[in-house]
Order: structure tokens, then C-alpha cells, then sequence
């Protein structure tokens, strides 16, 4: 029990830059408190114990804002970042790692009794703002749902899932960085990359374009000027850009390349 709740406020001083200290993330994290009572829930609900354990995620939604519906399941090292008005449905799964915000809806669209009809989120998924994920179908490992978006059909591990209603953009690598077994996991905040800012992935893509053709035009003048001096005429305008001028390493960078 303690070391669950040791790896819990272990996660959270990982994740969150503004959290200074263990005592502080014990007193003050609403997140971390909503979670220990939903495992005391949790285990009622398992237990047989159905209306203590809807009491007790009662209880937690009257203190933490974050409403927990005691049959969800959650893995380790889950964090409820803010998460003000969150709502996870009965039959929710919530994988190890996942961070969620405030205003998350994990919810249902089926009617049907003992039916799933929550989404299952696998490891590393990080839920933005404002996100709604509605129905009984996998979120993959890594996958990361923007803020505000609406998801109503699977997404893929490493993809992330934007707008109303969701449109995916698959991983370059096809999995994602925050589950790469060769590396440390890493972190992104509100699920935001520079990979997936089209904005950012358009300018790289003017920027690569630009120093493209101010190369082959500095090739071309060049061929000109040699043609120039073979045949013992002056052709070549002084303006002519015989040398490449355009900055592309500094404009990458200024976009995050």
C-alpha cells in the first residue's frame, strides 16, 4: 500500500514542475487524494460493497472535484493533473503511467447494462483538457488526446487524436516516444509535441523548400559564370547570387526543428 503511494507521489513530482516537495504533493494534490479514495472504493465495489463504495467516490467527488466511478480501473503511477471536473464512467480503464486534465470525460454511449461502455486507455496515454473520450473502445499505448478534442473510435498506439470530431495523426515511427523500451519514458505535457503542431511541421517543411532552391540556383549561377569563362564572355548579371545566404539552421530552430 505504501509503496503504491510512495510511486504515485514519485510519478507526480516527475510530471509536474510545479510540485516541490512529497508533503506537498501529500496535502495539497487533489489528484493524488481522489485516486487513494478511489482505491478504498474500488475494493468495496469488488467486495460486494456496492453502496459504501458509491458513498466513498461520493465523498471523493465532494473533495477533489474528480468524479470516479468506484468500478473504474486504474493502473499505477496514474495522475490527475488539476483535473477539476473530470469524469471517469464504470467501466473505464486507465493504464499505467496516464496523465489526465481537467474537464476529461471518459464516458459511455451505450445504455446496456453490463455491457463496456467506457474507452480503455493503455500505457502512457496523456488526456488534455477538456477531452472527451466516449465509448468501449482502446486508446493505445503512448497516444495522447488533444485539449478539447471529441474521440468516438479507437486510436492507435503513438497517435494522437485532435479536434471535433477526432482526426488521427498517426506516429512517425508508429510508436510512440513515451513508451520506447531503449529509453528513459518522456514526458509531454498536455500530450503537446512540436512533431504534432502542423503550424511548426509546415514551416519546416517552407524552410527545407527554401534552402532547396536557393541551393539550386546558387549551383546554376555558378555552372553559368564557368560556361561565362570558357567562351570569354561576361554573361553574368553582378547581382547574380552566386553563394547561398539563407539561414536554414537558425529558422529550424527558432521552430523547434
Amino acid at each position: 500500500m505504501f509503496d503504491r503511494l510512495r510511486s504515485d507521489v514519485q510519478c507526480i513530482l516527475e510530471r509536474d514542475p510545479a510540485a516541490r516537495s512529497a508533503f506537498e504533493v501529500l496535502t495539497c494534490y487533489p489528484g493524488l487524494h481522489a485516486v487513494v479514495l478511489h482505491r478504498l472504493a474500488h475494493g468495496c465495489w469488488n467486495h460486494g460493497f456496492k453502496w459504501l463504495g458509491r458513498f466513498i467516490s461520493h465523498l471523493g467527488r465532494f473533495f477533489t472535484g474528480i468524479e470516479i466511478h468506484p468500478g473504474a480501473k486504474i493502473g499505477e503511477r496514474v495522475f490527475f493533473d488539476h483535473a477539476m471536473g473530470t469524469v471517469v464512467g464504470e467501466t473505464a480503464e486507465i493504464g499505467d503511467g496516464c496523465t489526465i486534465y481537467q474537464g476529461v470525460t471518459l464516458g459511455g454511449t451505450s445504455l446496456y447494462k453490463g455491457t463496456k461502455r467506457h474507452p480503455t486507455l493503455g500505457r502512457d496515454v496523456v488526456v488534455s483538457a477538456g477531452a472527451k473520450v466516449l465509448g468501449g473502445f482502446e486508446v493505445g499505448d503512448g497516444a495522447k488526446i488533444g485539449s478539447n478534442a471529441v474521440v468516438i473510435k479507437p486510436v492507435p498506439a503513438g497517435a494522437t487524436a485532435v479536434g471535433i470530431p477526432a482526426r488521427i495523426i498517426p506516429s512517425k515511427k508508429g510508436e510512440s516516444a513515451d513508451v520506447t523500451e531503449d529509453a528513459k519514458p518522456k514526458f509531454s505535457a498536455y500530450g503537446i509535441t512540436q512533431e504534432d503542431d502542423p503550424l511548426s511541421q509546415a514551416m519546416r517543411s517552407l524552410i527545407d523548400s527554401t534552402a532547396s532552391q536557393e541551393h539550386q540556383i546558387a549551383l546554376l549561377w555558378q555552372a553559368i559564370e564557368k560556361l561565362a569563362e570558357a567562351r570569354e564572355r561576361d554573361c553574368v548579371p553582378q547581382d547574380a547570387q552566386r553563394e547561398e545566404h539563407f539561414q536554414a539552421d537558425k529558422l529550424n530552430q527558432l521552430v523547434g526543428k
